[in-house]
């Protein structure tokens, strides 16, 4: 297994959502990857066709205020292709905002995840 990219985001949920880390952990993922054009995995990996993206490893790795408040399965789909895996740990911020319940805010919690992809190829 080789290391192709390690790409670094970081994502806010300025809502609170009772201590939910997973919409900033999705928008970390969102940030880290939304900048990057893989034309090496076309042209020096020769995975030519979209399906050939699947054979893809993209681990991703979460530094969260609250590791245990997040889910797995709806943060992984931030990522479109490859065989997925998750690491979740503490690290993050919560920063003090302020809570509009019109908006759906639970707290005055900002949260604050970051999140480091790494797409590998065997």
């Amino acid at each position: 297994m080789s290391r192709f990219i390690v790409q670094i985001g970081s994502g806010v949920d300025q809502h609170g959502h009772n201590d939910d880390c997973t919409n900033a952990a999705i928008k970390a993922i969102k940030n880290a990857i939304s900048n990057n054009c893989l034309t090496g995995l076309l042209e020096i990996c020769g995975l030519k066709e979209p399906k050939d993206l699947n054979r893809m490893m993209v681990h991703v790795k979460i530094g969260a205020p609250y590791p245990k408040n997040i889910k797995e399965e709806k943060v992984l789909k931030a990522i479109p292709f490859g065989i997925k895996s998750i690491e979740i740990e503490k690290g993050g911020l919560v920063a003090e905002g302020i809570m509009i319940k019109e908006l759906g805010d639970t707290s005055d919690k900002i949260i604050v995840c970051n999140a480091a992809v790494t797409v590998s190829i065997e």
